[in-house]
């Protein structure tokens, strides 16, 4: 018996377009990002993240009053939040709290997520306060204490940076369980389990992680990260911070955060041991895969970002989904308003016409 014909299957999804969006365009052959029609870097180091979030939700920037009454929105969600389910790494208690909810608010889980996360993290973690801005708020429940302004500014740019990138993993899995009419709680937990994964979200730290370990060596940190690097690729492992599956040149949000990480890092040195690791990796990537164009992407600098402002590494990734939690709710909505179920093929390769003897 034969198979019946269906189209060739094609590897990853690559190149399959699942949806139409206006949230964000991602240009990986020239490395571009829009958010919403506007490049990253003009929107990033300026907006406020509650306009950020406005505007994927409705399609213009809020005046004011209305940036005001969302950020009043995101603090009423952050305050309801009292504890997180117990004995959980912080991306599992954030799996498990928010799948609890019960709100059809994009606003509600946007605002209880750093709550979750810091009640993880925390026995007993400050509470937001009212007349701080979402950003100011996350960083003083992480860190226990109220963030200045440079510090404040510095992750509210993060998150902006962070806020949607196309169709990536955890977007397309919120946007296949929106499709199904589910509720937006059990949309924002699948989201949260695709970005669990080190392909995903949680590169992050063991790019830091790398850096930190040449760092500490004896000897020339150029060298010995070319040697480092050159073992690696040789064993046939991925080297974290490098390499994107979309851009085939430099990731657009790393100079943002670059420039962000810059600012955090003064004096301390490792933003300029950073640049030397950087440069020493890319260098062995060109000779080592040569026509491959595989550079520096979002997760290099995230992990320097984040580290500059006093985040330990296993938060890095529950931070992203701070930020990320506003384009996933805005594709929820988007998905609902096509209305179709997402529902691929699957290419059979197996078996035919076996019988049960």
């Amino acid at each position: 018996m034969s198979q019946t014909t269906s189209p060739p299957p094609t590897a990853g999804l690559d190149g399959v377009v699942a949806a139409t969006t206006r949230l964000s365009k991602v240009d990986g052959a020239h490395g571009r990002l829009w958010i919403a029609g506007y490049p990253v870097g003009e929107i990033a180091p300026r907006a406020t993240f509650e306009e950020v979030c406005f505007l994927l939700w409705n399609d213009r920037r809020p005046d004011a009053n209305e940036a005001q009454a969302l950020g009043a929105r995101l603090y009423d969600a952050a305050a309801s939040i009292h504890e997180a389910p117990p004995g959980l790494a912080p991306m599992d208690a954030l799996r498990a709290g928010i799948a609890a909810q019960d709100s059809e608010d994009p606003a509600h889980y946007v605002g209880v997520i750093p709550a979750l996360v810091a009640h993880a993290i925390h026995a007993r973690p400050l509470a937001p306060v009212p007349h701080l801005g979402h950003a100011a708020n996350t960083l003083r429940m992480l860190r226990g204490e109220d963030p200045g302004p440079s510090a404040a500014r510095a992750l509210e740019t993060y998150l902006n940076t962070v806020v949607d990138h196309g169709m990536n993993a955890s977007t397309f899995t919120a946007r296949v369980i929106a499709s199904t009419r589910s509720d937006l709680a059990s949309a924002v937990t699948g989201a949260i389990g695709a970005l669990k994964g080190p392909l995903h979200g949680g590169a992050p730290g063991p790019a830091l992680a790398s850096l930190q370990t040449l760092r500490a060596k004896t000897g020339d940190l150029a060298t010995n990260t070319r040697a480092w690097a050159a073992r690696v690729i040789d064993d046939g492992e991925r080297i974290m911070g490098f390499g994107h599956r979309v851009y085939r040149v430099r990731d657009p949000r790393a100079d943002v955060l670059g420039a962000a990480a810059q600012e955090a890092l003064a004096g301390t040195g490792l933003y300029e041991d950073a640049k030397t690791f950087e440069s020493a990796v890319l260098e062995v990537l060109a000779a080592k895969k040569p026509g491959r164009s595989i550079q520096t992407n979002v997760e290099f600098y995230t992990a320097l970002l984040l580290h500059g402002l006093g985040l330990q590494a296993e938060w890095f990734t529950p931070v992203f989904a701070v930020g990320r939690v506003a384009g996933w709710v805005g594709h929820v909505l988007e998905q609902r308003r096509e209305g179709r179920l997402l529902r691929p093929l699957a290419q059979y390769v197996g078996a035919l016409d076996r019988t049960w003897a």
